[in-house]
């Protein structure tokens, strides 16, 4: 029968992660609580980290935003600090399942879960984010572009734990975050986009691609003197080899990519035209 441990301060926490046989963190327990029903989670200890104040913190400076791992994702969607240094994270936590979810589900647990479909990912990728991980060895800090390795998996090693999402403010120019499903509003989707035109001091186009491939994976490129459609076409181009869907009851490999592709389409168009408005 598990255990259940709740530390109270974050010194005791990584001591439980470090000397207790298969730990597993645990934060809102959304994903947890599925993978119980579901049959396939093994863990002997789990490690509480809700009374431990400071990891429900959100500080914001002129570097950006730091992220307490025990933030839901509601504050995330709703924070004015979050909304007005970087709008594009606060676009892709509010499209997150249903506002159920989003009132119980922590901003650490969803990257720590390392699901390829997680929609909030996606943003971070583009967005340059880094992920403080801690142990009783202390605190390194991992590029949200290398942070997933493999399906499901992260960079975290088995003592670590999230202690903090840091997301730089949001650069000059337009972002979107675009997610379509096949089943249900609240599903997993088949497809997201997260998009994010910087137009200084050139113009670069950043995308974070969800749910297609075995990890969110990430593409850039020059689009200096580009016009919409050739934005379009060039965002499609590079997006192309890394869109490697796993087919499921969601569709197959072909419409993923087809609507992987939509999606890619809609937000770069929608955050070309957001700057060619402003």
């Amino acid at each position: 029968m598990p255990k259940l441990y709740r530390p109270e301060t974050l010194t005791e926490a990584c001591s439980l992660l470090a000397s207790l046989d298969n730990p597993m963190v645990y934060g809102g327990g959304t994903a947890i609580q599925i993978l119980i029903k579901q049959g396939i989670l093994f863990a002997d200890n789990f490690v509480d980290l809700s009374r431990i104040p400071r990891l429900r913190e959100i500080t914001a400076d002129h570097n950006g935003l730091s992220v307490g791992p025990m933030v839901t994702v509601r504050r995330m969607e709703t924070d004015e600090r979050v909304r007005a240094t970087s709008p594009l994270a606060a676009s892709a936590y509010h499209l997150v399942a249903n506002p159920r979810v989003r009132n119980t589900a922590s901003v650490g647990g969803n990257i720590a879960h390392g699901d390829y479909r997680l929609d909030p990912p996606t943003a971070l990728l583009v967005l340059n984010a880094t992920i403080d991980a801690t142990s009783t060895r202390g605190t390194r800090r991992i590029p949200a572009r290398e942070f997933f390795v493999d399906f499901q998996q992260t960079a975290l090693t088995p003592d670590e734990m999230v202690t903090a999402v840091r997301i730089p403010t949001q650069p000059t120019g337009s972002g979107r975050f675009v997610k379509y499903s096949s089943l249900s509003e609240n599903d997993w989707p088949c497809a997201s986009a997260a998009v994010l035109v910087v137009d200084s001091p050139r113009r670069e186009v950043r995308i974070g691609l969800g749910a297609l491939a075995p990890v969110p994976r990430f593409v850039s490129f020059d689009a200096t003197g580009l016009t919409d459609q050739e934005a379009v076409d060039a965002a499609l181009t590079a997006v192309d080899p890394a869109l490697d869907p796993i087919p499921d009851v969601r569709g197959s490999v072909a419409y993923k990519r087809r609507l992987g592709r939509i999606a890619v389409e809609d937000a770069v168009r929608s955050a070309w035209k957001d700057l060619a408005d402003g």
